[in-house]
């Protein structure tokens, strides 16, 4: 039970580290195009980038993946702003098309993010033979710190379209807009070539 503690405290701190806010950045341009009322979709997506996390942690764990981290550390704010910018072209079109999109951005961007903590977490559960359960305990604390995040982007889209009557399409570019312009000086700063 103390390892269970240990790795999804690990999880959890990972998402909820404000230091390392990438991943947070990442969640508010995937989740502001949905509202309340689509939270299974929310959940799916939340869970869809666990998985892609998930497998990349699990491929360089028992050596199948290795990557150099300089092009990892330039993908992850690039997978931001993509986010970000597809937002702001497809502000004006239907809710189902950015949802589908996001869902593939959710697991293929998933799988970047996940290969960005690689080392970490190889160095994290060492040479134990059960790479397997750490890997499950620190994805669902994962698992749980987005679910956290999201919630505090869905009530704060919330307050501000049913209170303050700001328009859903302005509530997606200046949220996009806002994430886009901490992603630019990420990618500058980390750019490998």
């Amino acid at each position: 039970m103390d390892d269970f503690i240990l790795y999804f405290k690990m999880g959890l701190n990972h998402v909820l580290d404000f230091t390392a806010y990438d991943h947070i950045l990442f969640l508010v341009v995937l989740v502001v195009v949905y509202n309340f009322n689509q939270w299974k979709k929310v959940l799916w997506l939340v869970t869809f980038f666990t998985i892609g996390h998930s497998i990349t942690l699990a491929f360089a764990a028992y050596g199948i993946l290795t990557i150099k981290m300089k092009i990892i550390e330039f993908l992850i704010p690039l997978t931001i702003f993509i986010t970000g910018f597809v937002n702001v072209l497809r502000s004006n079109k239907s809710s189902k098309e950015k949802e589908n999109i996001n869902l593939i951005f959710a697991l293929f961007f998933g799988l970047i993010h996940g290969l960005g903590f690689s080392n970490y977490f190889k160095m994290m559960i060492g040479r134990e033979e059960d790479k397997f359960l750490p890997l499950i305990e620190f994805a669902l604390g994962i698992e749980a710190s987005q679910i956290i995040i999201v919630l505090v982007i869905l009530i704060i889209g919330s307050l501000l379209q049913n209170l303050f009557r700001v328009s859903k399409r302005d509530w997606i570019l200046v949220t996009s807009a806002i994430v886009i312009g901490f992603s630019i000086p990420m990618m500058i700063e980390r750019v490998f070539w």
